[in-house]
């Protein structure tokens, strides 16, 4: 009778231990399971996937100090394009300036209004004249804030009997805005003035 009483005994602390054994064993499980799927959770969090062209392509996130001299080229370089990029035509020009007052203070403001005062925009629509521009280079100095620039760039002008190039340079500054649609990298130019506009060729 003691003798099952005891057994009893032992096989109850046996079940007593297997159980305090087990409890830990899934704890532990249950917290390593926590922590992979936390880490697997910010390495997924890094990683956006763009859609370009029907394609998935990966993106990884950076902290944005990483990313300002690409992202200021870029900006600078789209302004540029928006306000020297004009064909004959009054909605194409709109549109263009639109979108380059957008990223830019009232200093490119009243650039675009000297030239409309002096009928750059319609002397182009009167001649039938387009006009583009290619950037050769951007100098960047991302010490100071706001960021100095100075942007070389070619014009040219495109007429029916000749097609005239210039060289244009430029300057001016960058400061951090909040990014939106219409300004996606966040940067505005403030203080730009046109260094030198001249012409370098013609062909005829």
């Amino acid at each position: 009778m003691f003798s099952q009483l005891k057994n009893i005994e032992t096989a109850f602390k046996h079940i007593k231990l297997f159980s305090y054994l087990l409890i830990a064993a899934c704890t532990l499980i249950s917290c390593y399971a926590l922590f992979k799927s936390y880490q697997a959770a910010n390495i997924a969090g890094n990683h956006v996937y763009i859609l370009a062209n029907g394609k998935a392509l990966e993106a990884f996130a950076a902290d944005r100090k990483d990313n300002i001299p690409v992202e200021a080229r870029d900006h600078i370089r789209m302004f540029h394009h928006y306000f020297f990029t004009l064909d004959p035509d009054e909605k194409v020009i709109d549109a263009n300036i639109g979108k380059a007052l957008y990223l830019a203070d009232e200093s490119a403001k009243n650039q675009y209004n000297d030239l409309k005062e002096k009928s750059y925009y319609n002397n182009l629509i009167s001649g039938n004249i387009s006009q583009q521009i290619t950037v050769d280079s951007i100098q960047l100095d991302i010490n100071q804030y706001p960021y100095y620039f100075k942007c070389f760039a070619t014009q040219k002008l495109i007429r029916s009997t000749s097609t005239a190039n210039r060289s244009l340079i430029t300057q001016g500054y960058l400061r951090n805005v909040a990014r939106s649609d219409n300004n996606p990298h966040g940067f505005l130019i403030l203080h730009w003035e046109t260094l030198a506009n001249r012409d370098t060729t013609i062909q005829r």
